[in-house]
């Protein structure tokens, strides 16, 4: 069991990583992320990507978290302390009372990420995703349906921001992902996967489409969606809706068509 540090100085150095978390979010924290409430904690922990560098909890927590803390790898500190000077080190008031600062796994290459998928595989390519809650929501989805792997452009927002973690219920700490810096519709080619466009205006709609054996979901941005170069290289989706309504927020979407090819049986 790990000795749990009292903390009573918000200024104290040791939580210097903890210090102002809305101001941290946005310069980054060079290799580290945090991560807040204590479903994201227990998966931090189980992670074998992402390493644990410490926990911070509010005073009340720690009795009830003890069991979990047990778990903690060797030289990992506890610190904790009281409500308001917890609130006063994170810079907003932290009602859960639990954070956890972790170190950032490096990023698979795409080719060795899409190559370790079985053949039946299914994967989330995001174009201009740049809202945290709809990239959170996305890769909770892709947790949820078996998701193998989630596939980012450069334009996405950072799946390990705070926000998009706790949203995706830390899904974002499981869910393996890797950056794409050049043809993505190649890349998928490359390795047998039919790419899924989805699109108000696609040809094929959700309910006549047949599943691919390894079959990768593209979804662009609220608004513009996804380029026109990209739709006219790959199979088109829409999901059917009432009347003149053509508009689904993303992270639905991408639940949606997920669960779709999740359940049903590969084309043969």
């Amino acid at each position: 069991m790990p000795t749990v540090i009292s903390i009573d100085d918000p200024q104290d150095p040791r939580i210097a990583g903890y210090r102002d978390v809305r101001e941290r979010d946005l310069v980054g924290r060079e290799g580290c992320f945090i991560a807040e409430g204590e479903v994201v904690l227990r998966l931090l922990l189980r992670s074998p990507r992402h390493a644990a560098v410490s926990v911070l909890l509010a005073e009340k927590r720690v009795a009830g978290l003890l069991p979990l803390l047990d778990t903690l790898p060797d030289g990992v500190p506890v610190y904790s302390a009281a409500q308001a000077v917890l609130d006063a080190i994170a810079g907003f008031p932290l009602h859960r009372g639990i954070l956890a600062l972790g170190r950032r796994a490096p990023l698979p290459a795409p080719d060795e990420l899409l190559a370790g998928l079985g053949e039946r595989a299914l994967v989330a390519v995001l174009c201009g995703i740049g809202n945290h809650d709809n990239l959170g929501g996305i890769f909770r989805n892709c947790a949820a349906f078996g998701a193998g792997a989630v596939l980012l452009d450069p334009t996405c927002c950072d799946p390990l921001y705070r926000k998009a973690i706790r949203v995706s219920v830390g899904a974002a700490l499981t869910v393996p992902y890797a950056r794409v810096d050049g043809d993505a519709l190649e890349l998928l080619a490359r390795h047998g996967f039919t790419a899924l466009a989805l699109s108000p205006a696609g040809a094929t709609t959700l309910a006549d489409l047949k599943r691919p054996a390894r079959a990768a979901v593209l979804l662009g941005s609220e608004g513009p969606g996804l380029p026109a170069r990209v739709l006219a290289r790959t199979r088109t989706v829409r999901i059917p809706m009432a009347g003149d309504f053509d508009s689904l927020n993303v992270a639905t979407t991408s639940g949606i068509v997920l669960h779709h090819l999740a359940c049903v049986a590969v084309d043969a």
